[in-house]
C-alpha cells in the first residue's frame, strides 16, 4: 500500500445492527454481551473495521435512530462497561470500532427536547425548530402547519404542541424532532459529545443523514413550502438536503473534534440525494470534511418514481451506468463507499440477485462486482452468509416505523388494497435486512434462547454461519478470499477502473489497471448460461486471480462462455493498454 493513500483504502468495513446480530441473555433482543460472543467471527471473516448502528439510549421509536443520550448505552444492549470491553476485544484483534453518529435529529426524550418544550421563553427553544401555525388556517388542523413538508416517514414534517401553541418539525418520526444547527449552541453540544467518544477509543463516525443538517432558511428564519410531487406533502428534500450552511458546518466539525486526531479516523456520512458533484466536495481531502459519503442512487434504480416500495426490473445498463458515473467522478479527487446491504436496505440476493436455485453463485458474483470496484466495501452482518429477504405474508410480521406508516398513509388514502401492500413490503421493507443473523440451524437460528424480537427467516435450517464455516465452497469463506485481496492486491485498492460492454444487460464487466497490471472482472449477472466474444478484453497470457466455481474459464483470447452467476477475475502481468 503506497503511502499517499489512507489506511482505509484497503480496509474493508462490516456493519453489525446490535439489536438483530446475537442475544446473550434470552431477552430475544441482540446485546453488547452477545457481539462479545461473535468477535471471533468477525476476526476470521478478516473484517477491518466494525460499525455499529446506534447503541445509546433511546425509546427505540425508530430502532435506536431517535436519541434520548448520546453518552450512555440503552439498557437493551448492556452498559458503557460491557462497550468498552467489546471495543477492547476488537482493538485486540485489529480491528477499528465506528458508532453511529445520529445529529440530525434527537428523541423527543432527550432533555434538551423536553427542556426546549417546556416554554417559549427556554433557553433551549432554539435548539429546535418551533414555528407558528400557517396564518388562516385553525391552530393543528391539516394545513395549518408551517410548510407543507412530508415526514419521510410518511405524514406531515410538522407536530403540533397544544402546551406551548407551536408546531416542531419532524423529518423523520414524530418522535425524532429536528435540531437546530443554525445555533452555535448546539454545535458545540454535538461537538463535545463527539470529542468524549474519540477520548473513549472509538475510531470515527458513521453520520446519519448528515446532508440533512443545514435547512434553507430564508430572511427572519422562514422556511419554504415544498413541491408536491405526489400524495398529500410536498418533498422537504430541496429545502433540508444540502443547504447553503452543510459544509461550513463539517468543516467546523473538523476543526473541533478531528483536528490533530484525523488521519487514524474513518468519517463517512450517509448523504441521501448527493450527487457526484456533491460527494466530491464531501470527501475532497483538501476540504477536511469527510472521508467517503453513502451514494443512493444505485438503490433506487429497481424503485418507482423515488418510492422505495414500488417495485421495477432492475436493467443492469442502469446499474453499470450509474456505478461508473462514481467511479469515473471521485477517481482523482475524493473516495467511493460501496454497499449493498445495510439496515434499511432490502437483502441484495434477493433483490439484485437470484435467491432460488442460483443463491450462492449469485451472492459471490455480487459481490465480487462491488468489492472489485474502487473503494472502501461495506459488509452488512448476514451478508457474508448470503442471507435472503425476510420473506414475510402477513402485516403483523413487520416492525420497522417506516414500513408500518406506509401502510397507514395509502390505506388512508385509497391508493392500494392490502394485497398491493403487501407486495410492496415483501420488496421495500426494511424489515428484511433486520432478521436475526443466521448463526446454526437451531431454534431461532442460534440467535436468542428466548422469542426473537422479529422473527427468524425459516430458511436458517440452510443458511447458517455454523455450515457456511464447515463449508469452503460458502458464500462465507467466498468472502474471506475478497477481503484478503482487496489487502493484498494494490491494483484492487487503487487501480483506475475501466467499464467494459456498457450495453450488456447480462454480463457485468470491467477492467483496473495500475503500473502495467490489469485486473479484468466479467460477471454473468443472470440466471442463464451467457457466451461473449472475449477478443477485446486482452486475456491473453492473463491468469485467474479469484472466481465463484472451482474450474472457471482459463483467459480465453476468443469465446468466453459463463455458467449462471458465474464470475471471475483475471490478472494480466506487463498488459498492453487497451
Amino acid at each position: 500500500m503506497s503511502a499517499e493513500y489512507a489506511w482505509w483504502t484497503s480496509a474493508v468495513v462490516y456493519q453489525i445492527y446490535p439489536r438483530s446480530f446475537q442475544d446473550s441473555d434470552g431477552d430475544g433482543i441482540g446485546d453488547l454481551r452477545g457481539i462479545l460472543r461473535r468477535v471471533d467471527h468477525l476476526d476470521e471473516l478478516g473484517v477491518d473495521v466494525v460499525w455499529f448502528s446506534p447503541l445509546y439510549r433511546s425509546p427505540q421509536d425508530d430502532n435506536g435512530y431517535d436519541i434520548s443520550d448520546y453518552q450512555d448505552v440503552d439498557p437493551l444492549f448492556g452498559t458503557l462497561d460491557d462497550l468498552d470491553e467489546v471495543i477492547g476485544a476488537l482493538h485486540e484483534r485489529g480491528i477499528k470500532v465506528v458508532m453511529d453518529l445520529v445529529v440530525n435529529h434527537t428523541s423527543d426524550e432527550h432533555p434538551w427536547f423536553i427542556e426546549s418544550r417546556s416554554t417559549r421563553d427556554s433557553p433551549k427553544r432554539d435548539w429546535y425548530w418551533w414555528r407558528d401555525p400557517r396564518d388562516g388556517f385553525a391552530p393543528g388542523t391539516r394545513g395549518s402547519e408551517p410548510t407543507n413538508w412530508g415526514s419521510f416517514f410518511s405524514g406531515p414534517a410538522w407536530e403540533w404542541d397544544e402546551e406551548t401553541g407551536q408546531y416542531y418539525l419532524h423529518l423523520f418520526s414524530r418522535k425524532q424532532p429536528d435540531l437546530n444547527w443554525e445555533n452555535p449552541e448546539v454545535r458545540e453540544a454535538v461537538y463535545a459529545m463527539m470529542r468524549w467518544w474519540l477520548d473513549r477509543g472509538v475510531d470515527g463516525f458513521r453520520m446519519d443523514v448528515i446532508n440533512l443538517i443545514s435547512k434553507d432558511v430564508g430572511p427572519g428564519g422562514a422556511l419554504a413550502d415544498a413541491p408536491v410531487a405526489s400524495g398529500l406533502y410536498g418533498d422537504a428534500t430541496a429545502a433540508s438536503a444540502n443547504g447553503p450552511r452543510l459544509h461550513e458546518f463539517l468543516q467546523e466539525m473538523h476543526r473541533e473534534v478531528f483536528a490533530g486526531r484525523r488521519d487514524a479516523l474513518l468519517l463517512v456520512g450517509e448523504t441521501p440525494g448527493a450527487t457526484v458533484e456533491d460527494a466530491k466536495l464531501f470527501t475532497d481531502p483538501a476540504r477536511a470534511e469527510l472521508d467517503m459519503v453513502f451514494t443512493f442512487e444505485h438503490m433506487g434504480l429497481d424503485t418507482v418514481d423515488g418510492d422505495r416500495f414500488q417495485h421495477r426490473p432492475l436493467d443492469l445498463r442502469d446499474l453499470k451506468a450509474t456505478l461508473t458515473r462514481w467511479q469515473t467522478g471521485l477517481a482523482d479527487t475524493g473516495w467511493n463507499s460501496l454497499y449493498w446491504d445495510n439496515h434499511d436496505q432490502p437483502r441484495v440476493v434477493s433483490r439484485f440477485g437470484d435467491d432460488g436455485e442460483h443463491r450462492v453463485a449469485s451472492a459471490t458474483a455480487l459481490a465480487t462486482v462491488l468489492h472489485l470496484h474502487r473503494g472502501t466495501p461495506y459488509i452488512y452482518q448476514g451478508e457474508e452468509l448470503g442471507m435472503t429477504d425476510a420473506g414475510f405474508t402477513s402485516f403483523d410480521q413487520y416492525r420497522d416505523i417506516e414500513s408500518l406508516r406506509y401502510v397507514e398513509e395509502k390505506r388512508a388514502i385509497g391508493e392500494f388494497d392490502d394485497e398491493q401492500l403487501l407486495r410492496a413490503l415483501a420488496f421495500g421493507s426494511r424489515d428484511n435486512a433486520r432478521t436475526p443473523v443466521q448463526w446454526d440451524a437451531s431454534a431461532h437460528a442460534g440467535f436468542t434462547t428466548g422469542e426473537p424480537w422479529i422473527q427468524v427467516n425459516p430458511n436458517h435450517d440452510r443458511i447458517n454461519a455454523e455450515d457456511a464455516r464447515a463449508d469452503p465452497a460458502s458464500v462465507f469463506h467466498y468472502y474471506r478470499r475478497l477481503i484478503a485481496l482487496r489487502h493484498d492486491d494494490p491494483v484492487v485498492q487503487t487501480g483506475a477502473f475501466t467499464l467494459v460492454w456498457p450495453e450488456d444487460t447480462e454480463v457485468y464487466a470491467f477492467h483496473r489497471a495500475q503500473d502495467g497490471i490489469r485486473l479484468t472482472l466479467v460477471a454473468n449477472c443472470s440466471s442463464e448460461s451467457v457466451e461473449r466474444d472475449a477478443a477485446d478484453l486482452g486475456l491473453g497470457g492473463g491468469s485467474v486471480v479469484i472466481a465463484n466455481h472451482d474450474d472457471p474459464p482459463q483467459a480465453p483470447e476468443g469465446r468466453l462462455r459463463l455458467r449462471p452467476w458465474e464470475c471471475v477475475v483475471y490478472r494480466v502481468e506487463d498488459a498492453r493498454p487497451l
